[in-house]
Formats: structure tokens, sequence, C-alpha cells
């Protein structure tokens, strides 16, 4: 999914959050709101990293130009690559995420936040025809793709 529907649909989300729960106040609406969004910054980090380039506009251009490209492949063969570790996007990220519920309040909010992103972006692959896997485990995803050729 692209940034620009995960931060509309983000602020949809947080609105309709806030509207129907007003006591998470509006650092509440701000967390949700920001972390239904914010967690592709992993995307930005794997560009900057494989690039060496800080231009988030090359980074959206690449990603898009990447999507384009792995879509033109037949839905089988898809899987024949490896897929990208965004390190924000499994489950490894979720588990230190809720256990930080723990120790205030506000990670509440930052994890509503992102497991409504990773619902879209659920939606997302499933729409496309990609395997749910590329975005449950990063270390699955790892092991999985470990022995493939790069895309």
């Amino acid at each position: 999914m692209y940034p620009n529907q995960h931060l509309i649909l983000g602020i949809l989300f947080s609105f309709i959050l806030f509207v129907n729960f007003p006591q998470i106040g509006f650092i509440g609406f701000s967390f949700i709101f920001l972390s239904s969004f914010l967690i592709d910054v992993d995307h930005y980090m794997l560009y900057v990293y494989k690039k060496h380039n800080l231009s988030l506009r090359n980074a959206y251009k690449w990603f898009v130009e990447h999507m384009k490209r792995r879509l033109a492949l037949p839905k089988p063969n898809r899987s024949d690559y490896k897929y990208e570790i965004l390190i924000f996007h499994g489950i490894e990220f979720w588990i230190i995420l809720f256990l930080l519920t723990y120790t205030h309040f506000y990670f509440w909010y930052v994890f509503i936040g992102v497991m409504f992103h990773m619902l879209l972006d659920g939606i997302a692959l499933v729409y496309w025809g990609f395997p749910l896997y590329t975005k449950l485990s990063i270390t699955y995803l790892w092991l999985r793709d470990r022995n493939k050729p790069s895309f």
C-alpha cells in the first residue's frame, strides 16, 4: 500500500477512534495516526542501506518501480526471489512493542496504529496476490529466502 493511502486511512481510523473514545485525547489520536503510517520508515531505511542515497523522492520511486516489476511476474513466480526484510513489519517488532505497552500506556496507541497499518498491508497483500508471510515474521522471511536470488 502506498504512503498516501496509509496517511488518509490512518487519519480516518484515528478520527473514528477519537470520536468513539474521546478519552484517548489528542495525544492518543496523534500517536495512533503517526504510527499508522510512520512504520513505513523501514522502507526508507532499507533504500538508504541498499542504495546509499538519502533522497526520500528516489526511495519512493525505487519502491514503486520495484513493486511494478514484481507485479509483472506471474503470481506463482513472485516467491522465486527474495522479499525485502522490513524490520517494523514483523511479529518480532510487534512483540517488543506489545511488551512496551506494560511500561507506558502511550505505547498502546502506537501498537494500535501499527496493527491498523499491518491490517491494511495484509489486505493489500491479498489483493495483489502476494504471500502473507512476507509481512508476518522477518525471521521466517529471512530463513525462507536466504538461498533465493535477489529481486
